[in-house]
């Protein structure tokens, strides 16, 4: 799966430099294309000769190339690779990483790239445990971005614990799976709804919820780097898509969302209806601004499009679905109940009794039940690798 990979790979300055060396030579030997960065520090700890004999290209360092005039563009670096690894990463880089701080021409890449980034942390127990690397590594996480955590044995200082960077095996293993991964949706055509909606009452107010979007973003981004053609059917959000794998239709209320979603569907292979659709709008809306007058105002409501029941009801056989259900009481049996109702394949549920699961966070804790009764249950995690969890249970069930 490895074979004529483009893997762009970073090195910071670390003691774990070394292992850059046998990771590399582990790549080439899978027929993978390796190109190499490194950090001015990472000269410290192993020669650019070394990396450069191994991959069989240059080893860049500088933005410019000694005194030639000519110089490493960051930007076409960042667009060549199939996927970005840095490794090892040291506490340092970690930290610009996640500040988006652009010293030197590693830095300069990643804030290019736009393919996948995986990073390895290398660094004594301490450091990897204090509260700012972690709170870094979960920032990056946040970006979509991999993390390999750091294995556990005798580190460079004599201490024993968590810190070494990720075995060069390891690594190359965990490539040749993503890979093979990725492939797993291609020419598959997927829509995701995402985001909350909003029922205006007159031009200025209007109902709405707390969602933003975060978890159906994170789907999409996941979906598409598996190879599906992804159509992002999107409320009102600040949030954007990056991969160009991902069309985005913009919708405010869920009378639009509905009909987008509707027009769509009958082409799609599978569709995860991740949006917070408001249940309720006005009965009518008020054409100029709604006046306070009085102690109080009645709103008459009714209800909206159920865009899942209604998708539900023209299914083919051949289309998966995917239902969301935020639940505060008797999680399972309602989630459970929806999941029959709406003709769903799968329901991921998740409760506002979590803490961190729910509308405005970063993470999410979620339960993915199958329509013959299982449920697989998940920790807390960051909504990207929420995401990878639910794409993988969608790849699984049309396989199956």
């Amino acid at each position: 799966m490895l074979r004529g990979k483009k893997i762009l790979l970073g090195v910071s300055g670390s003691i774990a430099a070394y292992k850059a060396a046998h990771l590399t030579r582990l790549l080439v030997k899978s027929a993978a294309e390796v190109r190499i960065i490194m950090t001015p520090v990472a000269h410290d700890f192993i020669t650019p000769l070394t990396l450069a004999t191994l991959s069989k290209n240059p080893v860049h360092t500088q933005f410019v190339k000694d005194d030639t005039g000519q110089w490493n563009n960051h930007v076409d670096l960042g667009l060549w690779p199939d996927i970005l690894v840095i490794a090892p990463a040291s506490a340092n880089t970690i930290a610009k990483m996640a500040q988006g701080i652009c010293d030197n021409l590693l830095m300069a890449v990643y804030l290019s790239a736009r393919c996948p980034v995986w990073v390895a942390p290398a660094m004594d127990l301490d450091m990897y445990a204090h509260p700012s690397t972690r709170e870094n590594m979960d920032r990056l996480r946040g970006f979509g971005n991999t993390i390999i955590e750091a294995e556990h044995g005798e580190l460079a200082s004599g201490l024993v614990g968590a810190g070494r960077m990720a075995e060069p095996a390891h690594i190359t293993e965990d490539l040749r799976k993503y890979f093979e991964s990725s492939q797993r949706l291609t020419g598959k055509k997927v829509m995701v709804t995402a985001g909350p909606t909003h029922e205006a009452l007159d031009p200025v107010r209007f109902i709405s919820n707390h969602s933003s979007g975060k978890m159906g973003f994170a789907l999409a981004e996941e979906l598409a780097r598996r190879g599906a053609d992804v159509r992002l059917v999107a409320g009102p959000t600040h949030l954007q898509s990056q991969h160009p794998g991902i069309k985005r239709y913009g919708v405010t209320s869920a009378e639009e969302m509905y009909a987008k979603a509707s027009a769509l569907f009958p082409h799609m292979d599978v569709a995860i209806l991740a949006a917070a659709v408001a249940d309720y709008k006005p009965a009518k809306k008020q054409l100029q601004k709604i006046k306070k007058n009085g102690q109080g105002m009645n709103i008459a409501l009714v209800k909206t499009q159920d865009i899942a029941e209604e998708l539900g009801k023209v299914k083919k056989s051949n289309q998966l679905t995917v239902g969301f259900a935020l639940e505060t009481e008797n999680e399972i049996d309602n989630a459970k109940g929806k999941l029959k109702s709406k003709n769903f394949d799968l329901i991921v549920l998740n409760s506002l009794n979590d803490e961190g699961a729910g509308f405005g966070f970063d993470t999410n804790k979620i339960s993915i039940i199958h329509k013959d009764n299982k449920i697989d249950s998940f920790g807390l995690k960051n909504k990207t690798e929420v995401a990878k969890d639910i794409v993988a249970a969608i790849c699984d069930a049309l396989e199956n």
